[in-house]
């Protein structure tokens, strides 16, 4: 039988008030832990993978404003540190994660496609999209995967209560 605040005869005794205050932050916290988020995430990457249909959305070029360090994630995971180590023609992304997959799979630079912004890299775990040029590799541990790079509409993916990527050491590239 659930019984609702609204509807106790008695006040909550402070014990009772204390429980339910150490339940409620520990809902809190990080964002990407909640349901509500994890949904959100889900959706946002069925929109990358949706953009992976239209190769006008392609990054085609290392954008020259790739920072030294930008959050990454791989698809149902959370976000981890990404560090740049390559050079302007092929972009080498160092990947912070034990949940690097190993091949097939492919990182994708996301590049906000208003401001030219780049916001981070999802990495998936099937093979490729067809049509993409490979701008770089995705490095971690043992496993080296392809970058390509997408154009995407930034505030369709990032909602401010779930963000795509939480902050990460050195990231400039959130909101």
């Amino acid at each position: 039988m659930a019984v609702s605040f609204f509807t106790m005869k008695r006040p909550l005794s402070f014990g009772s008030l204390a429980l339910v205050s150490l339940a409620l932050a520990a809902c809190g916290g990080n964002p990407e832990n909640s349901a509500a988020c994890g949904f959100a995430s889900i959706a946002a990457g069925s929109l990358v993978v949706q953009s992976l249909q239209d190769l006008s959305h392609a990054v085609t070029t290392v954008p020259a404003n790739v920072p030294d360090t930008l959050p990454g994630k791989v698809v149902g995971h959370g976000t981890n540190r990404v560090v740049k180590t390559g050079g302007a023609d092929s972009l080498v992304l160092q990947f912070d994660s034990p949940d690097l997959p190993k091949l097939p799979g492919f990182g994708l630079l996301l590049v906000d496609d208003s401001l030219e912004v780049v916001r981070g890299v999802l990495v998936f775990e099937p093979e490729s999209p067809p049509g993409f040029k490979r701008i770089g590799t995705v490095v971690g541990g043992p496993a080296r995967l392809p970058l390509l790079g997408l154009r995407v509409h930034w505030p369709s993916l990032n909602a401010p209560k779930c963000p795509m990527f939480q902050p990460v050491g050195g990231d400039s590239a959130q909101h």
